[in-house]
Parts: structure tokens; C-alpha cells; sequence
């Protein structure tokens, strides 16, 4: 038994080899090459189908040979007829790989009208034709040509997608391993060393999309379906079981899947939070496919599959916008926005240019992300049609004078202001660009909108605004506090910062009388968004991706999160709603455990977590304590005075501020502690304006830190000896 086994093996070792070699041979053919290849075979296919019809119509004695030749005006016509019609219909420019319902429907139709073709030749030849096929032997024809030309291309595609070395595969190890049971759905399907065992959430026709793209590869074998349908339990589609959603453990049981695909692209946020905290118990990967607008066009490869989208994790549905109030402030207007090329700057972009603006300009200091944002637009612009002008401008909030002329040239009628630094340890650690670029960059902007008779003006603001530990959240609270004051005065005296720092690289000075202003001022506030620059949930892919471990800074650290699509959506709307001077909070849901956030990605990315109950995970999640200026929870209100809007996402809240005139001279000794590079006095003026300012410990920046040290050295040396 065993020698028989062996020979058994290699028989179907060469065989496989020999099917490899000839796909490969036949996939390197040209395609003109490859299309005279199907012809010549159709011919031959063709005039078969129509020896067999006369053979089943005549008998033995007619079909063996010697009275063909009195048909043979027939079997000349046959392939002349029906060619010419399957070129017509695109028989010979479908891929073989991809051939489906849609391609067995021409193959009806073509052979009908070919057969339909000769029938008609026939009957106009009469009887000049050396015999007449009989009637009965055409339909006979049409059955075999249907058979024979349509079979074919459908075991053609068996073969190119290997689905006949898979068949010969599992017949050979069902031969030689009749201990793999059967299972409650039928056979187990043996394992094959060469791909990955998938299980595909979702039989509907997304899922059915997905396995037909992995069946034209090699990486992935896709093994069974689980849907949530009851009515589908015990099915078979596409000849893969199907488990209820209840059945996942049995299912892996049975079919040794190894990763989950799940292919429910309309589905819910909510439901398909629920189907991934059901997988997580299980040591499966899961990936995903993308929404339902991506499969509109039928077509799903291989390569889109994706990590699962953390926005799912959440399980939060985004409410779908307002058109009047995404409108009201970019349709056949003029829209600037500020750090155009950054996580939300860009997405405020790509909202703005599909939503009627007639120019939109770019602004932004960074020349890669200002060059990859236009090409994007630009791409989009061209691929839709869209009336939109695009400008790209290269420049900083801190050139008030470049902010100026570019909003008088161009008659700006919106500015949206997401320009900003925004990284905790990074601004604790540059304090007085942290400054500058916060504050001064937000008061030259306004400024310039006011000057430059811009309509409505949105800045983008943080949570960590609220009760700060930080320079980036007291900057940002003083960036809300500069609008707040300026939206009380109707003909302010503009802070002229180079009256203050006449040695500054500014040289812009401004009126010294009151100006109008016309600029209706609204901030947004809300939480982390995902997928921004500088987010956790990449690097805690790149770090389970390079075997762990994943750091987090504490064990009870927690954020509130937001899709960066929302967002921009909310911020949108958000502006449309404001009277002047108002803080908008956007409704960020609950806030989320970092840490167990990160034990979510583990267990999805099919590893387990090494903890103290199981020293034997793939990867450990390690503490690193806070950083500097970093919170533990952040919060989205100073005070409890907040309203309900016409939005169900946005809140309104009523908080105090200081007046114009008193928050000038706040300025003013701000950028006189920049200049004399007094870091504790930046501290304590942060800490005297800012509610709820608490520095969560000492000075860390680097220049400070250094100074620091030099002078520490310094009078160590010049002490006496």
C-alpha cells in the first residue's frame, strides 16, 4: 500500500507539473496569439458539434466518416457563419480567468445567432447545396456547439484559477488520508502548504466578488462562508459551505481557516462592531473589503483587501450631512484653507472641492504635502469635471502679509483654519514655535480676514483646549480666545505685533485706527481623529507588524476618536451654524481605552496578547508612563454651559473669554517673553489666561534644557578651585 501510495504521489506531482507548465506557456502567449489560439479551437469545436448532431440524427453509419462529404457545404458554412459573430460579440476579448455569468450569456446568445446564421445560408443556397442538413440535426448543432464552445471556456477558467490541480489535490488526499472526517457540512477540504485558509464573512454578492478574485490567485484559498442569513445555514455557494454566525468555532474547526475576510461592505458600523468582538475571542486574523461604493463597479481584487478599520472597532455610524448647511458657507464662493495639506486640512479640501466652491485655495507651509494634496484635487478635478480653480499657495500663518494679499486677491469669502502644530511632547518640547504658530499664526490669519473682508472664518481646535496640561492644548485655547475677543468688536484696533517686537522678521505694520469687521468667527473643538499623522493606531500596526511590543503610556489612558471624514463633515456644518464667537463641540461618543484598544488590534491581527494570564502571547503590550504635558482623559467642555444645535452632533458651548483690549496686552507680554526666551514666564502668562491651565510638570523644552546646562557648566568653571 505504501509503494502504490508513492506511485500514486507521483503521478499527480507530474501531472501538476505538467498542467503548471502549460498554463504558464499559455498565459506568455501574446494576446493576438491567444486569440488565434481560440479561434482555431472554436473551428475545430464547431465542426464537431456538428458531426455529433448529424451522427445523433443519422446514426452510426452517417456520422463514422464516409457520407460526411455530401454534408460538407455545412461544415464549411458552420465556422464562416459563426466566427465573424463571436468576434461581433466579444467571445475572443473576455479573459478566460474572469469568465462569468455575464460571458456565459454572450456564448448563448452567439451560438443562437450563428446557428440562426446557417440556417438562413442553407435555406438561401436551397438547392444548390450538395445534400440539405435536416432540420432536426440544426437544433442537435445548437445543443453541441452550446456545449462544446461554452464548456470550454468555463473548464478553461477552472484551469487558469487552478481549480482543477485544487480538485486533483483534494481527491488525492481524500485517497490518501480517509482519516479527515466529514464534517456537518460536508468533507473537511485538506490543508495545502501553498496559501492561506480564508473563511469569507458574508455570502451575499460581495462575498461571492471576493471569492471569485481569490480563486484567480495563489496567496489565498477561501474554504467556507459564514452569514448571518438562518435560511443559508447548510448551503452550499460557490461550492463552499455556509456556517451561521454562531457556528465560527465549529467552522474553524472543520475547515482550519486561518484568517476571516469579511465581505459585509453595507453593513452597519454598529453590526460590524458586533461581528469583530465576536471574532477577537477566536486566534484568526481579520481583514476587511472596502464600502459598498467601491464594489459598484463589480469589480474586486485581490489587493483590496484591508486591515479591518478601526472606525469599526468603534462602532460608530456617522450621521449622514445637511446639504444646506454643507453648502451655506463653500457653494460659488471663494474657500481658503490653512494647512491644506495636513490630516484635516486635506480632508476639508477634498469636502470642499465636490460641494459647488468656484476657487479653492491651498495653503499651506509644507511643500510635499502642498504638492501631494494638489495632485489629488487636481486628479479628481479632471476625472469628474468639476468647476472648481485650484490654488496652491506656499506659504506660513506667520507671514501676516503674504495671509493679507493672497485673501484680498483671490476676495476670500470662507476660511477654514486648520493650520496648527499639534503633537503634545513635540510643542512641550518647542515651546516658542508652539507659540508662534498657535497663537500669533491664528491672530495673524484672523486678522487678515478681517482686513481682507472675509465673510466667515472656522478655526479647527482640540479637546486638549479644555482644562490643559500642555503648551499645544494652552495655545490652542489662546487661538479660541483671540476669536472669541475679536468677534465681540465690530471696529477693532488690530494688534500690531511689530510695534511690539520692532526687531521681528514681521515688518508688517497695521492701521492704527479701528477696522470693520464684517468676519463672522466660529471655532469647532473635538477629540482625536483616526488615521491622523501621528496616530496610535498605525503605530501599533507597525509595531505588532515587527513582532511587538505595542506601547502605550498608561494603563488607564483614554481618548475620545473620530473618523478624519466626519470630522471634516461636522467642522463644515459646524460653521454654518455659528452667530460669531461661538465654540462648537462635536459629539465624540464614548471615550476609548487606549490600552484595550491595543489588545483589540492584537487579537484582530490573529496574535494573542502576552500578559501575566498568558506568558506564552505573541505580543506584549508595554507601559511607558505619560509624556510630557500628556493627560490621561481629555474633556470637550470647560463649564457645563452648553445647548443643543439643529444638528444632532453639535453641541454649542457658552464659555467665557476676555475682552479685545485686555487680551492685546496678553499678547503683548507673550511675545515679549518669546523674544527675551523667558520660558517660565510663557508658562505663567499661559497659566494666568488659560482656565484650568495646570502644567503637569517641569519645562522640558530643549533649548531651555540646554541653556540650562550651559549656564550650570559656565559657573561651574568660573567658580574658584
Amino acid at each position: 500500500m505504501k509503494v502504490g501510495g508513492t506511485r500514486m504521489g507521483v503521478a499527480k506531482n507530474s501531472v501538476l507539473a505538467v498542467l503548471a507548465r502549460v498554463r504558464q506557456r499559455m498565459l506568455a502567449l501574446s494576446r493576438g496569439q491567444k486569440r488565434l489560439l481560440q479561434v482555431l479551437v472554436d473551428v475545430w469545436l464547431l465542426w464537431i458539434a456538428l458531426w455529433l448532431a448529424l451522427l445523433v440524427r443519422l446514426g452510426l453509419d452517417a456520422g463514422m466518416g464516409f457520407r460526411l462529404w455530401d454534408y460538407r457545404l455545412g461544415f464549411l458554412l458552420a465556422p464562416v457563419v459563426a466566427i465573424p459573430v463571436f468576434v461581433r460579440l466579444g467571445l475572443y476579448r473576455a479573459v478566460l480567468r474572469f469568465f462569468g455569468i455575464h460571458a456565459q450569456a454572450q456564448v448563448l446568445k452567439a451560438v443562437t445567432l450563428a446557428t440562426l446564421g446557417l440556417v438562413f445560408l442553407l435555406w438561401l443556397l436551397g438547392t444548390a447545396a450538395p445534400r440539405a442538413i435536416p432540420r432536426s440535426a440544426i437544433l442537435n448543432y445548437w445543443c453541441f456547439s452550446l456545449l462544446l464552445v461554452g464548456g470550454l471556456r468555463v473548464l478553461m477558467r477552472a484551469f487558469f484559477v487552478g481549480d482543477l490541480e485544487r480538485g486533483l489535490r483534494h481527491w488525492h488526499s481524500e485517497r490518501e488520508q480517509p482519516a479527515v472526517a466529514a464534517g456537518a457540512h460536508g468533507p473537511a477540504v485538506a490543508r495545502e502548504q501553498y496559501s492561506t485558509r480564508v473563511a469569507v464573512w458574508g455570502a451575499g454578492a460581495a462575498g461571492n466578488q471576493l471569492v471569485a478574485a481569490l480563486r484567480t490567485g495563489r496567496a489565498m484559498q477561501p474554504v467556507a462562508f459564514v452569514d448571518d442569513d438562518p435560511t443559508l445555514e447548510g448551503q452550499v455557494v460557490a461550492g463552499l459551505p455556509i456556517y451561521a454566525a454562531d457556528q465560527v468555532a465549529c467552522m474553524l474547526k472543520e475547515t482550519a481557516a486561518q484568517e476571516v475576510l469579511l465581505a459585509i461592505p453595507s453593513a452597519s458600523r454598529t453590526r460590524r462592531k458586533e461581528v469583530l468582538e465576536q471574532l477577537q475571542q477566536f486566534p484568526v486574523q481579520v481583514r476587511s473589503i472596502p464600502a459598498i461604493l467601491d464594489l459598484a463597479n463589480g469589480h474586486l481584487k485581490v489587493s483590496d483587501i484591508q486591515a479591518v478599520d478601526i472606525a469599526d472597532l468603534l462602532g460608530r455610524d456617522a450621521v449622514p450631512p445637511r446639504e444646506d448647511l454643507f453648502a451655506r458657507c463653500i457653494k460659488d464662493q471663494v474657500v481658503l484653507v490653512t494647512g491644506a495639506g495636513g490630516s484635516i486640512g486635506s480632508e476639508l479640501c477634498r469636502q470642499i472641492v465636490g460641494s459647488g466652491a468656484t476657487t479653492l485655495i491651498l495653503f499651506e507651509h509644507s511643500e510635499y504635502n502642498l504638492y501631494s494634496i494638489q495632485m489629488e484635487l487636481e486628479q479628481r478635478i479632471h476625472r469628474q469635471g468639476l468647476a472648481v480653480t485650484l490654488v496652491p499657495i506656499l506659504s506660513s500663518i506667520r507671514n501676516p502679509r503674504r495671509l493679507l494679499a493672497v485673501m484680498r486677491a483671490w476676495n476670500v469669502d470662507t476660511v477654514y483654519h486648520a493650520a496648527a502644530y499639534k503633537h503634545v511632547p513635540m510643542v512641550e518640547h518647542n515651546m516658542v514655535e508652539g507659540v508662534l504658530n498657535n497663537v500669533m499664526g491664528t491672530l495673524y490669519t484672523a486678522q487678515a480676514a478681517i482686513q481682507g473682508g472675509v465673510s466667515n472664518f472656522v478655526l479647527i481646535s482640540t479637546d486638549k483646549a479644555v482644562r490643559p496640561t500642555n503648551v499645544m492644548g494652552g495655545t490652542k485655547r489662546l487661538a479660541e480666545m483671540v476669536l472669541q475677543a475679536l468677534s465681540q468688536e465690530t471696529m477693532p484696533v488690530l494688534f500690531d505685533a511689530e510695534a511690539v517686537l520692532p526687531s521681528s522678521v514681521i515688518v508688517f505694520p497695521l492701521p492704527k485706527t479701528p477696522v470693520p469687521n464684517r468676519t463672522r468667527f466660529t471655532m469647532v473643538r473635538f477629540g482625536n481623529v483616526l488615521g491622523s499623522s501621528g496616530s496610535v493606531i498605525p503605530l501599533f500596526r507597525q509595531q505588532i507588524a515587527q513582532g511587538g511590543p505595542v506601547t502605550v503610556t498608561h494603563p488607564n489612558i483614554t481618548r475620545f476618536f473620530m473618523t478624519i471624514p466626519e470630522a471634516a463633515q461636522l467642522v463644515i456644518q459646524a460653521g454654518s451654524l455659528g452667530q460669531g464667537g461661538d465654540v462648537f463641540v462635536l459629539d465624540m461618543g464614548e471615550p476609548v481605552k487606549i490600552a484595550e484598544l491595543a489588545q483589540k488590534i492584537i487579537r484582530l491581527s490573529g496574535l494573542t496578547v502576552c500578559s501575566a494570564e498568558n506568558p506564552k502571547g505573541d505580543i506584549e503590550i508595554e507601559f511607558t508612563g505619560l509624556r510630557p504635558g500628556e493627560k490621561l482623559y481629555e474633556e470637550l467642555l470647560i463649564g457645563e454651559n452648553v445647548t443643543a444645535t439643529e444638528h444632532s452632533k453639535i453641541m454649542r458651548a457658552n464659555e467665557e473669554f476676555v475682552p479685545w483690549d485686555e487680551f492685546k496686552a496678553v499678547l503683548e507680554q507673550l511675545l515679549l517673553a518669546v523674544q527675551a526666551k523667558d520660558y517660565p514666564r510663557m508658562r505663567q502668562i499661559l497659566q494666568a489666561t488659560v482656565s484650568g491651565y495646570r502644567a503637569s510638570g517641569d519645562i522640558v523644552d530643549w533649548l531651555y534644557l540646554q541653556q540650562q546646562r550651559n549656564r550650570v557648566q559656565q559657573e561651574a568653571g568660573d567658580a574658584p578651585r
